[in-house]
């Protein structure tokens, strides 16, 4: 699976999760910065790189996205703008597991700061391990979020 992963800021834990995507035989695209690179550069602010994995994602470029900022809400804000974008801040790996089984989201958005390896390993296997099942409830729901893309 393609998967378009992006950060306004190099931090340790994306290094993990981009080692850790290709591990479980995934193909992750980066589109962040790198560690050499200096902070705040305009290129790499939240709501850039944020469009930049939802255009991906929207267009079908990549299978999923992740993203990264400080708090993980700016990018999640700035992702959900693009119609056809069901991003979802998660902070473990059971409201990862919601986000795929209940809300079919497609991006994955993680706190910089509160994400330790163990937990972003622990989101990765809930995300890549759950899928949506269809169902009335949440298929009438979906479609309501669909309209607001409207």
């Amino acid at each position: 699976m393609k998967v378009a992963v992006a950060a306004d800021e190099y931090h340790h834990v994306v290094g993990v999760v981009l080692r850790e995507l290709e591990k479980m035989g995934h193909s992750p695209v980066y589109y962040g910065p790198n560690p050499e690179d200096p902070p705040g550069q305009p290129q790499h602010y939240w709501p850039v790189v944020a469009r930049r994995v939802a255009e991906e994602v929207a267009a079908g470029n990549a299978d999923e996205g992740i993203l990264f900022c400080w708090t993980g809400t700016g990018v999640s804000l700035a992702a959900n703008k693009v119609r056809g974008v069901r991003a979802a801040l998660c902070a473990d790996a059971e409201t990862a597991r919601g986000a795929r089984l209940w809300n079919n989201a497609n991006i994955l958005c993680l706190s910089l700061r509160l994400t330790s390896e163990a937990v972003a390993r622990e989101i990765l296997q809930a995300w890549f391990n759950t899928s949506y099942q269809p169902n009335p409830t949440d298929d009438a729901c979906l479609k309501l979020v669909e309209e607001l893309d409207r």
